[in-house]
């Protein structure tokens, strides 16, 4: 009896004592990440590492189901929810409808643009291939569908106004847990049913003629939307540049101010602008006026879903489709667009529960999360689309998950053509140079203070890829620094 209790004792003891060393901790792929994460400075730093094969097979992981902030890699979320759960055909339509009717020219009421989450109304490229025939838009391309359509109709004067909708989604236009500062730049502009050229404007500035003149400063569209004041200065070449741009809250009062160094090259921001309904309207009323199409009332917009509830119930005077939800996909993965990612899930709210707002986009990501993707319900905490906001939670073992899943879904190949490649167009064009792996792995960034994230693939010669996920928080490290490191350890956990 004392014998058994002997060996029950030790074996116990064994027990523990590998409990504590995984069996992956001796593996040469265990040894060769744990160099990596081990290193200084990065030791002081949070690591969450997981690495799987396709099928779901755990190979290597590391704080896999804790926390993390995962800043951009908010973004497969809603993606790989859209790919499952919306058709690859998918497409928004924005109507145009009249308060009156249409005779001898003239509409006898307002002219009422309601959108239903169309992001696609800018000038952007949707393929890695810029050439590729219907690759790329044109700023008004899609605008001036609706004008040529209207006056189609024979329409040659509007007699009330010109009124942007937006009320497919909900009132609420701007992210409570977004910066202040943050809402004056493209990558928190205001989510509505309707929105134009991102819903910001392009400033490109430069330094002025000589020392003491303002900066040169141009905007694109440049359809007078914005009271704008220069309050900037040229100074002598080499000494600091401190320009910069500001909005009064909720306002189209805008200025700039600080200096531009006489040798500073130029520049180009995108600035937000806080009524992406009105923003709208006043694009197509310029449209409109090259075509000579008189607006004899004012530019105005909505949310109230209920104000032109009627005017709907009639049929459209014109209408215009979206690109392809993989299109609406390709910016969100390949070069981050935040405003992309907002739309689709406010999108996703109102196609699947019937309500376009943040709030209920979060439950349909949820929903797909836990009962398709089979991930853990205490696992994540998602506020936004896009990642923005620090709020964001999430383990690294759900967004690997969500990656092998999405792999396997019958309707992946726009996910995967929006994933950025290893040296090719894209947030990982400058990245794996010069390595075996350029060229062969696909995966989503992201980057917050403190925070660095790189979740996806890397192909294989056979077997399938190799997912990942990789998360690091609460670093000091240099931007560039960072990068290195998560790139020597997908690097060592390829070879």
């Amino acid at each position: 009896m004392r014998r058994n209790t002997r060996w029950s004792l030790l074996i116990a003891a064994s027990a523990a004592f590998l409990s504590l060393y995984p069996a992956h901790a001796q593996s040469p792929l265990a040894r060769r990440l744990d160099r990596v994460l081990d290193q200084p400075p990065y030791d002081r730093a949070i690591w969450g590492v997981v690495v799987m094969d396709s099928a779901g097979k755990v190979l290597f992981q590391r704080n896999a189901d804790r926390y993390f902030a995962p800043a951009s890699n908010t973004k497969l979320v809603v993606t790989a929810t859209a790919t499952a759960l919306l058709s690859p055909d998918y497409v928004a339509h924005t109507d145009v409808y009249g308060t009156g009717v249409l005779e001898d020219g003239v509409l006898r009421g307002d002219l009422v643009i309601y959108g239903r989450g169309d992001p696609t109304f800018d000038q952007r490229c949707y393929d890695v291939d810029t050439l590729a025939f219907g690759a790329c838009d044109l700023r008004w391309t899609r605008v001036e569908a609706i004008a040529d359509s209207l006056v189609a109709r024979g329409l040659r004067q509007v007699g009330g106004a010109i009124v942007g909708d937006g009320s497919y989604f909900e009132p609420h236009v701007v992210h409570d847990a977004w910066e202040t500062y943050d809402l004056n730049w493209w990558y928190a502009a205001p989510v509505s049913g309707l929105g134009f050229n991102d819903n910001s404007v392009d400033i490109t500035w430069q330094a002025g003629p000589g020392v003491g003149a303002p900066a040169v400063i141009t905007f694109d569209p440049d359809i007078n939307y914005f009271q704008f004041e220069n309050r900037t200065s040229t100074i002598g070449a080499g000494q600091p540049r401190t320009i910069d741009f500001f909005r009064e809250p909720g306002t189209l009062r805008v200025w700039a101010e600080g200096t531009v160094p006489l040798d500073t090259a130029s520049h180009r921001e995108y600035f937000a602008l806080p009524d992406p309904n009105h923003y709208f309207a006043t694009a197509l009323r310029t449209v409109l006026a090259r075509r000579g199409v008189g607006v004899s009332g004012p530019t105005l917009s909505t949310t109230d879903s209920t104000r032109y509830r009627e005017a709907r119930g009639a049929p459209a005077l014109a209408t215009v489709t979206s690109r392809p939800l993989s299109d609406m996909v390709f910016p969100i993965l390949n070069s981050s667009q935040n405003w992309f990612a907002e739309m689709l899930l406010k999108t996703l709210g109102r196609e699947k529960a019937g309500e376009g707002s943040w709030e209920a986009g979060i439950r349909v990501e949820r929903q797909f999360l836990i009962d398709s993707v089979k991930v853990d319900s205490t696992a994540f905490h998602l506020h936004d689309g896009s990642g923005l906001t620090t709020h964001n939670l999430i383990s690294p073992r759900v967004l690997a998950q969500i990656l092998a899943f999405t792999w396997r879904h019958p309707n992946r190949a726009g996910f995967i053509r929006a994933l950025p490649r290893a040296g090719a167009a894209g947030s990982l064009k400058d990245r794996f140079r010069l390595t075996p792996l350029q060229g062969h792995v696909l995966a989503k960034t992201g980057s917050i203070q403190h925070v660095n994230s790189l979740s996806g693939y890397v192909e294989r010669s056979k077997g399938g890829p190799l997912v990942f996920s990789i998360v690091l928080n609460h670093h000091t490290a240099r931007y560039a620094d960072a990068l290195k490191q998560i790139d020597s350890l997908v690097v060592a956990m390829a070879r």
